[in-house]
């Protein structure tokens, strides 16, 4: 045993390596070895972390001397949406308006750009911004004959003008579609906002993108995600236009980061997958399928057991029956793919545990999801831990919706809404992202509202539910090996070791030892993939 011990580590110290990351600060997240100083990394993997990397240091070898900054494991954000980041890059942001006025207006100016009746689209309106009331389709008056459909910023509503209502012939007359809700005024009338299902009326008339837009959208989403230290994402909801571009992309060598797929619902996409199975691969892998069980909170779509504290007689959107998630479910067991169903209401996130308990029946490693997970009943988290069902959250959903929690909630059901670590002292993991384009992509965001439960501006004093902050550690575990784990690629991604893919990420400032607000101001210096470097802002 001891010759063959010496003639690996004499091949070993042969082959050397292709880089050498040396004069750091590695967090590395294995236990065996929490911290070290260098790093060899040899065809797209880790060969040695620590004392045992200078077995591959040679003469001649790429060195990266980092004057003592801050490596970590590459971010993983385990709920996004790369085309609809794209979507948003090239469109109308909407996400710092404050006013319905500053809205019409930038919708004019657009108006002044593009082609006379040529569709005019945004992203992220949040009418909680101008007092709570949602604005109408005659506040868009200032777009002419263009016909406007704007996103809200959590995408389960579409606030449209009068043109687009004519184009869609959405009148009193027409029914609430399934799943979902044409709201109106006194008399019936669409005022021209539209809730979940129900924006299909008007989204269906906008030209879809060509094959070359979607890909161009998809390609510098993934730019600003490894410029901001994502190394994989786990796209919640691609359709086979994403598909057919990221399949491009990798082929083209144009895909800077990793991705996780998630199938958008059970159409024909599914069924194709269903007939040949997972697709597993180093850029892409589409073994999920996502379901929609309901709505939002903030457009108050989010299925809830009571009616909303402040809408007597609204209970929110059910978008799925639990026999529909459970068929599923059955179908995806069968042929080895998992399932991520986005619920946020607490009725929602019952009837998905309920359906997925009758097809897990107890512990497993099936790795189930549900995404969001945002309003939960307290006897329920126990669900989660007896079915092994992941909780895939988003740190600063809380910090974004905490302005309107309670009135929306009311006391009761708070307790049990944005419950970081009630999961975790439960035995549940969670996996922490952003949904962006809904939340900025910026992962270190993620972590100091993780950590802080506050805004930017350090409020409220002592966070948001305080007893629900994370710690350090656990923050930047949600954001690495947890969303690794969430996605069956613990061996191959989410800590530093020997043997696990080279993706990491160099900072600016130590986000263990910092101060919390201090992690607004970290900054990326570096991200690696698989060895390569897609972003770097070093000297």
């Amino acid at each position: 045993m001891l010759i063959i011990l010496a003639l690996f580590a004499l091949v070993s110290a042969g082959l050397g390596a292709d880089l050498v990351v040396e004069n750091a600060v590695i967090y590395t997240l294995d236990p065996k070895q929490p911290v070290a100083n260098r790093m060899a990394v040899r065809a797209g993997r880790i060969a040695a972390v620590g004392r045992d990397a200078a077995r591959y240091e040679q003469p001649g070898i790429r060195r990266l001397d980092l004057g003592g900054r801050t490596v970590v494991p590459g971010f993983i954000d385990s709920h996004g949406h790369l085309s609809g980041l794209g979507d948003l890059l090239e469109n109308i942001d909407l996400r710092h308006a404050t006013s319905v006025t500053a809205i019409a207006r930038m919708v004019r100016d657009r108006g002044g750009t593009v082609r006379a009746g040529e569709w005019i689209r945004g992203h992220a309106w949040d009418q909680t911004n101008w007092g709570g009331a949602f604005p109408t389709a005659d506040d868009l008056a200032s777009a002419g004959e263009h016909p406007v459909f704007l996103k809200r910023v959590d995408g389960h509503a579409a606030w449209v003008n009068r043109r687009a209502l004519e184009i869609a012939d959405i009148t009193a007359s027409t029914p609430d579609p399934p799943g979902g809700r044409i709201i109106r005024d006194a008399a019936g009338r669409p005022t021209g906002v539209l809730i979940d299902r129900a924006q299909a009326l008007v989204a269906k008339h906008i030209p879809q993108a060509s094959a070359q837009q979607v890909r161009d959208r998809i390609a510098r989403a993934a730019r600003e995600c490894a410029t901001l230290g994502l190394t994989g994402v786990h796209d919640a909801g691609i359709s086979r236009a994403d598909l057919d571009a990221y399949r491009f992309l990798v082929k083209a060598g144009e895909l800077p980061i990793r991705i996780y797929g998630m199938i958008g619902g059970a159409g024909e996409l599914w069924r194709d997958y269903l007939a040949r199975g997972p697709e597993i691969g180093e850029k892409l892998t589409v073994r999920s399928i996502k379901l929609m069980a309901d709505g939002a909170i903030g457009s108050r779509g989010a299925a809830m057991w009571q009616p909303y504290s402040d809408e007597p007689g609204n209970t929110g959107l059910l978008i799925l029956t639990r026999e529909q998630i459970e068929s599923t479910a059955h179908d995806a067991i069968r042929r080895g793919f998992q399932v991520n169903t986005h619920a946020i209401g607490d009725r929602a996130n019952r009837i998905v545990l309920d359906a997925y308990g009758a097809v897990l029946g107890g512990r497993n490693d099936k790795r189930f999801r549900i995404e969001h997970a945002q309003v939960v009943s307290l006897p329920d988290f126990a669900l989660f831990a007896k079915y092994d069902v992941i909780a895939s959250i988003q740190s600063t959903h809380a910090t974004s919706d905490m302005r309107w929690a309670a009135a929306r909630l009311g006391p009761d059901r708070l307790a049990g809404a944005w419950a970081t670590q009630r999961f975790l002292r439960a035995g549940v993991r969670i996996a922490n992202g952003s949904d962006f384009p809904v939340e900025d992509p910026n992962p270190l965001w993620g972590l100091y509202a993780a950590v802080t439960r506050q805004e930017h501006n350090g409020k409220p004093p002592g966070g948001f539910m305080p007893d629900q902050r994370l710690t350090r550690e656990q923050a930047l575990r949600s954001f690495t090996i947890d969303g690794a784990y969430a996605a069956f690629e613990e061996k191959d991604k989410g800590t530093l070791e020997s043997g696990k893919l080279a993706d990491f990420v160099v900072l600016s400032h130590d986000i263990i030892k910092i101060a919390a607000a201090d992690l607004l101001k970290t900054r990326v210096l570096m991200t690696v993939v698989g060895g390569e470097i897609v972003h770097s802002s070093l000297p």
